[in-house]
């Protein structure tokens, strides 16, 4: 891997705010101490930028050596950390107890800050470039509420691009796909009704307990079943509350919550039709009432077929033919910088960052209390930043 000298000279410093933001995590829409460090430095290195996007979030725009091309794109990354208990053992640990940065957003802000550094320093494009510090991506949906504060109204762009570090692929290489990358995450409550009673008496009764049993089961017969075997998608009940704490009573009521996962909207329209379907039948037949209440959540993130061809052709400039999957496996797991690729054409990329002891911090899954980013993929993250950036928007043809 060839890396650009003045990127590789700036590891150390980007390596330090990247530690500091460790240091110093924030959950959703409170990421303070990220967003100031952003503004300082981009303050600092002349690049202008504009503050309070969904409350903590910045956006700061460079300009090109030439801007005649009319074109911008867009970088993302997200800045914000977890409600978890870091036990990964490093010097950097956490000083603010039970919040973690245990997904490696320190990291995404870090290396597109030494970008914007490099970026305006040399100029080397002809267009203008986005870089979207994004507050709230863990759950809290805020690439969906920058785009509702007028994001790309604010900031033109025609394409977008987002890049996640990926401990299960090793360090060295990177990975994308078009189509589906990561899916789309729903949740599905469920509220059963039936009537208590003694529970030496069932036949008195019409127990939630057996409805319930019988609607987990049925629902699992979706995706074997009615979903085509090469389309992918996921129905999983996590929790099931029934009974009054009492070994001798049948109460009147349960409920359940689960989580359903899938890429392709059409099938997304499916799995809301049939989960109700089944969830009321089931009930009616034993004589009880359900209600079933679908709440979508993030879309899926479905990268372009250009842009990624684009985005693949970048990163073995930088990695080596052998070290990029162009083809990866899509993941269960959701991001909502797919709300951002619904609205311009993009691509979102894995980065890996696994090393070959297990047992590293920067081995371990996202969200585990054992992980840390590994800073030993910053110049290649910047890098790549740069290289596309340069090819999206070339300065001479």
């Amino acid at each position: 891997m060839t890396l650009i000298n003045s990127i590789a000279d700036m590891h150390k410093e980007i390596t330090e705010y990247r530690r500091a933001m460790h240091e110093n995590p924030q959950t959703a829409y409170e990421e303070t101490f990220a967003s100031d460090l952003v503004a300082e430095k981009l303050k600092e290195w002349g690049i202008s930028f504009e503050r309070g996007i969904a409350e903590t979030g910045i956006v700061a725009t460079i300009e090109g050596q030439k801007t005649d091309s009319g074109k911008s794109i867009g970088l993302r990354a997200d800045m914000d950390a977890l409600d978890l208990i870091e036990q990964s053992g490093q010097d950097w640990v956490s000083k603010n107890p039970g919040k973690m940065h245990g997904c490696g957003h320190d990291g995404h802000t870090a290396m597109l800050l030494g970008a914007a550094k490099y970026l305006s320093e040399t100029r080397n494009f002809n267009g203008t470039v986005q870089l979207i510090f994004q507050p709230g991506e863990e759950g809290a949906g805020g690439a969906i509420r920058m785009i509702k504060e007028g994001l790309f109204e604010r900031f033109p762009m025609d394409q977008v691009y987002g890049m996640h570090n990926w401990p299960l692929l090793p360090k060295g290489t990177i990975g994308m796909c078009p189509g589906p990358m990561m899916a789309a995450s729903d949740e599905i409550h469920i509220f059963i009704t039936g009537k208590g009673g003694h529970a030496a008496l069932p036949h008195a009764t019409i127990d939630p307990a057996i409805v319930c049993a019988h609607i987990i089961t049925a629902l699992q017969t979706i995706v074997s079943r009615n979903v085509d075997p090469i389309d992918q998608a996921v129905i999983s009940v996590t929790n099931v509350n029934i009974g009054s704490g009492a070994s001798n009573v049948i109460t009147d009521t349960g409920s359940m919550i689960g989580s359903v996962r899938s890429f392709k909207p059409e099938t997304r329209d499916f799995l809301e039709k049939r989960i109700g379907e089944i969830v009321i039948k089931t009930a009616e037949m034993f004589g009880a009432c359900a209600e079933c209440e679908y709440v979508r959540g993030y879309d899926p993130t479905i990268n372009t077929v250009e842009e990624t061809l684009m985005c693949a052709n970048v990163a073995r400039q930088l990695d080596g033919a052998d070290n990029v999957l162009p083809n990866i496996e899509p993941c269960m797991g959701a991001e909502d910088f797919g709300a951002m690729l619904q609205e311009r054409p993009g691509c979102y990329i894995w980065m890996g960052q696994g090393e070959d002891d297990d047992d590293s911090p920067h081995s371990q899954v996202c969200h585990s209390p054992f992980y840390d980013f590994n800073d030993g993929i910053i110049p290649m993250g910047v890098e790549y930043w740069v290289k596309l950036v340069e090819t999206a928007l070339p300065l001479e043809k």
